[in-house]
This record gives C-alpha cells, structure tokens and sequence, in this order.
C-alpha cells in the first residue's frame, strides 16, 4: 500500500479491534433503522434497536483505549463519544409538549446521522486493511510465495466488497494501492495456478463494472485479453464474457486487432462441454457489440461453417421443432399465452439442444447489436445466408437454417 504519511500500518491488525469493529458496524446498521428507540418504553417494540444502542453505548466504554490507539480510528471514537451524549440527550427528553417532542425528533435524526458515519467509518478501516493485506500476499506470491488459499480467500472478499455498489472513498483506495495494475501484471504470471488467475481475473472485471470510465485506461486491456484466452478455461472465459458486456464495442475492437477472434472460434472444437457452451455466449456477446471489422473477422475465420456443425449435431437441432420435442415428451405447455408458451419451449428445447439454431441466434445478435450501422447489418445477413448455403450439406437443411435466419430465431 502507498505511503501515508508515517501512519501506522493497519495490516495484520489485532483481532480483538476486528471484533469490536464488525459489532459496532451491525449495532450501527439496526440503530439506523430506528434511531427513535433508546431502550427504555419502547425496548419491547424495537429489541433490535434497543440492543444496538446498548451495545453501542458498552463498548464505546470498553473499547476506548483499542480504538484511540489507531489513528484511523480516532473519528470513530470521537462519533461514539457523541453518540452517548445523543442518546443521554434522547433519553431525558420527556413529556408531550411541543418543545420535547421537537427535540426527541432532531436527537434521533442525529443519532440515526451519526450510525451512518460510525458504519462509513467502520467500512473505510475495513476496507483499507483488505487492501493492504491482498497487496503484501501479492508481492509474497510473485516473489514466490505459496500462500495461496489466503490470497484467492481474500480476492473473493474484495470482489465481494467492490460488488456491492460504487464508493467513492473505496475508489480512491484502490487508485493509490495501484491493486488493479498489480493484478493486471500479475495475471500472465507462470508462477501463478490457474484457480488463482481466474480470481484475479474476477476482481478485474468487477473493478471495471465498479467504473470503468475510471478503471478501463488503468491497464492496457490487450494484455488482459490474451491472459484471459492464454487460461483458456471456463471462468476465464466467463470472465471475458463479462468484461465484453462492460466495455463494450471497444474491447471487442482490442481483441479483433490483436487477432484473438480465430481463437475464439477455435475454442468451439473443444472436447468438453461446458468450455464449448461459454465460448459459445463469448461469440454472442461480440456479435451483439461488435463493429464491422469484428464480425468480418468472425465469419472470416469460418464462424458460420462451425455453426452449422454444431447445429447439425446430437446437441443441435432447430428451435422450430421445440414443439414436437415437448409433445413426445409429454410437456407441452398449456400456458393460454402463445408468445410466453413458446419462449417457455424454446428454454427446455435449448437445455437439452445447446447449439440449436445457433446461426439464426447469431443472426440474431448482428441485428439488435449495438455495433453495427443499418446497411451493415443488411450487407452481413446476406453474407451469413450464402455462407449457409455453402456449408448446408443438403438443400433441407440450408431452407431450414436460412427460414431461421430471415424470420429471426429467439436468442
């Protein structure tokens, strides 16, 4: 982590600060949703809030000395101090006339107030020592470190944290740890296994879905792609998966000049199942953001024939035989609307046929994307039908396909 200015380091911290710090953050949370309560009359109606305000008032008593001694924590010792005085305030405000009534009411939205600020500073100390503490297992690792069960355990405590919505004091942290750019070095790795790049590559794409306007620029995403297709696993495909639908047209533009699109496509030969399937949404995802070099890359590198392969195999077929497959096996829906009824044929045809109409399905992708102009989208459905022709073994087949492909097929 950067410098702080000859602050403390909060990495390693002592357990017992953890556990008063994660009951001050729940007390803190109930006590926001009912900041009225003090314990006392209404104790029976709010035990939740009654109680968080207890054990807010105890351990502000017990934990003076722990938390005064971090200077991250002095804020969070002084908004306990005002709390008390607060909930003193609360409590010996009796009566039913207007004056005490007003002051019951502006007590409890600063004490519901300072419950925020108690939870925001509770959240920031917790968030930089994650940080702190990933950074130092990251340099241990790519100085040959085999600790590596703790590091994939606190990658998925980050992703789960930076998940959970945009904050911009978290932002901040992140920017000047220099966590993305560690992660993006560290992710071609050789000394790293595969489970362990595969979660790196997770908080990659949440960092950039956190904002990407800010995170994007940070680390040049050719790099990143050609670790993710280099993996060549399911999460990392998944990975680029979801980076595409972050990004957009424009990460499919890097991967198109760095000429990863064949491999891509090649990854449908694959022998196992689930890689063929996820390789299979990656290819749909660029053709909905694609731009024109893109998919003329794509169906240059024969992306229509391997479609009709797929198609034609045991886990292919047409969407317009969805219907016979529920009735023969006895599940045809009797739901009264034709639109939902289809759609729901359609989804158990596809469960048990992966690859059914999968050229109309990209068909589809072309035309509703957002990558490419009106005429260009004309241009390359005449191309996808001649390509069709060409690679249909019989003419039923290829009237089959190209009647999916004109009509539009349900994605």
């Amino acid at each position: 982590m950067a410098d702080t200015g000859g602050t403390p380091s909060c990495h390693n911290p002592n357990p017992e600060v953890l556990n008063v710090l994660e009951a001050l953050k729940k007390a803190s949370h109930e006590l926001q949703a009912h900041p009225h309560v003090t314990g006392s009359s209404a104790e029976s109606d709010h035990p939740d809030s009654s109680s968080s305000i207890k054990a807010l008032l105890e351990l502000q008593t017990e934990s003076d000395a722990l938390l005064s001694s971090d200077p991250y924590l002095c804020n969070l010792s002084n908004h306990l101090s005002t709390l008390k005085s607060l909930v003193q305030k609360l409590r010996g405000s009796k009566g039913y006339s207007l004056r005490s009534f007003l002051t019951r009411h502006a007590s409890a939205h600063s004490i519901s107030r300072v419950a925020e600020s108690i939870g925001s500073e509770i959240q920031a100390w917790i968030d930089r020592e994650i940080v702190e503490e990933l950074m130092n297992r990251l340099k241990e690792l790519n100085g040959g470190g085999d600790d590596e069960e703790e590091v994939i355990r606190l990658l998925g405590r980050f992703e789960k944290r930076v998940s959970q919505g945009f904050d911009r004091e978290l932002q901040d942290l992140v920017l000047k740890s220099k966590l993305l750019v560690r992660l993006e070095e560290s992710l071609g790795n050789p000394k790293w296994s595969t489970r362990l790049r595969e979660h790196a590559a997770f908080v990659i794409a949440a960092l950039m879905k956190f904002n990407k306007d800010v995170f994007v620029g940070l680390v040049p995403l050719g790099q990143t792609i050609r670790a993710l297709i280099t993996i060549a696993s399911v999460d990392s495909l998944k990975v680029l998966i979801l980076l595409i639908r972050s990004i957009k047209s424009a990460i499919v533009d890097e991967i198109e000049s760095n000429g990863e699109i064949p491999k891509i496509i090649g990854f449908l030969d694959c022998k196992d199942l689930q890689f063929r399937l996820v390789a299979m949404d990656s290819i749909l995802e660029m053709g909905y953001f694609g731009r024109k070099e893109a998919i003329e890359a794509m169906l240059n590198a024969g992306l229509i024939e391997k479609l009709m392969e797929l198609q034609r195999s045991s886990l292919g077929g047409a969407l317009i035989d969805s219907s016979r497959y529920n009735n023969d096996l006895g599940h045809e829906t009797e739901d009264n609307n034709i639109g939902e009824g289809r759609r729901s044929r359609e989804r158990k045809f596809l469960d048990c046929h992966p690859f059914a109409s999968c050229v109309a399905r990209f068909a589809v992708q072309l035309e509703v994307g957002e990558g490419l102009r009106q005429r260009e989208r004309r241009a390359f459905k005449q191309e996808v039908l001649e390509r069709v022709r060409e690679a249909s073994d019989t003419d039923a087949e290829a009237a089959t396909v190209i009647a999916e492909v004109l009509w539009g097929s349900s994605p």
